[in-house]
């Protein structure tokens, strides 16, 4: 008996659904979050990828930031122990180390100890945002506590997924898992531009009730910690910490006025120029930094 049109449909629709399954990329394998302390979330392919090496500096280099530096290790060692934690927004001066310190807590908050598992940090970029759902919802069954850490956290003209990171972190239904915890830098602390600010106050029929909705994104951190230019000693003494632990042997007073003509060249002092200015001395000296 011929095969009736809808028995050839029919075939026609399986070596289809066959074809599409032969040319579909693998579904992602699941992260094994035991495997690494520290992962960047690939949004794209849904994977956290994990960082063997990561880019931080001991705790005890970063000067000139001792109050900020005790409250964020305070509230990490609270929320890696179980117990009630805030976000935190690490704002302020460029340079002055806000991304690193976050490193350096994490890192000495695992090897100090704590109640429960290894603390991960997770950092997930400024693009990415808008698929923090996504990620909580695979981290909150995992039997681990986990910082996820955005660097340079800001918003322009026109960028509204500021709103899904509202959401994620204290608005939505389900609200943020009892597992994660968000730590972010910027140099603003309201995330937005000022001048984006004031044309919401200039234009909006109700300029009070505009602005609220701008800055209240700033409102889901519990804890504001501002990072401020550094004063000239202050500055000196991160030049003189980083040579100390490198073993970079030069006079004091000269490796002083190195160092202050290197801050007169670039325009400022930081952390970062007391770093920049380090690696360059060492290359000088034809010394190798410390990992």
């Amino acid at each position: 008996m011929p095969d009736t049109p809808l028995d050839v449909l029919n075939l026609k629709l399986d070596r289809l659904i066959e074809a599409i399954a032969r040319i579909a990329p693998p579904a992602p394998p699941a992260a094994d979050i035991a495997a690494a302390d520290c992962f960047v979330w690939s949004a794209e392919t849904g994977v956290l990828e994990p960082v063997t090496r990561i880019n931080r500096v001991d705790i005890g280099l970063i000067k000139g930031v001792d109050r900020v530096r005790d409250i964020l290790f305070d509230n990490t060692k609270r929320f890696a122990d179980g117990l009630p934690a805030n976000n935190v927004l690490l704002w302020g001066a460029r340079g002055m180390g806000k991304s690193s310190l976050v490193k350096a807590v994490h890192a000495a908050i695992n090897a100090a100890g704590s109640d429960g598992k290894p603390l991960k940090l997770i950092e997930i970029h400024r693009e990415d945002v808008d698929t923090l759902p996504r990620l909580m919802a695979i981290l909150k069954a995992a039997p681990f506590r986990f910082i996820l850490f955005c660097d340079d956290l800001s918003f322009d003209h026109d960028d509204t997924s500021y709103k899904s990171l509202k959401a994620a972190l204290e608005g939505g239904v389900e609200g943020r898992p009892d597992n994660v915890i968000f730590y972010a830098t910027s140099n603003r602390r309201h995330l937005l531009p000022r001048d984006m600010i004031d044309n919401e106050r200039s234009t909006a029929i109700n300029p009070s009730e505009a602005v609220e909705e701008k800055v209240s994104l700033s409102d889901r951190f519990g804890l504001w910690l501002g990072f401020h230019k550094c004063s000239q000693d202050e500055y000196l003494d991160m030049v003189e910490g980083y040579a100390r632990y490198h073993d970079l042997v030069m006079d004091p007073e000269e490796l002083r006025a190195e160092a202050l003509e290197w801050a007169t060249t670039r325009g400022g002092r930081s952390g970062r120029v007391a770093w920049q200015f380090t690696q360059d001395l060492a290359g000088r000296l034809g010394k190798t930094l410390r990992p």
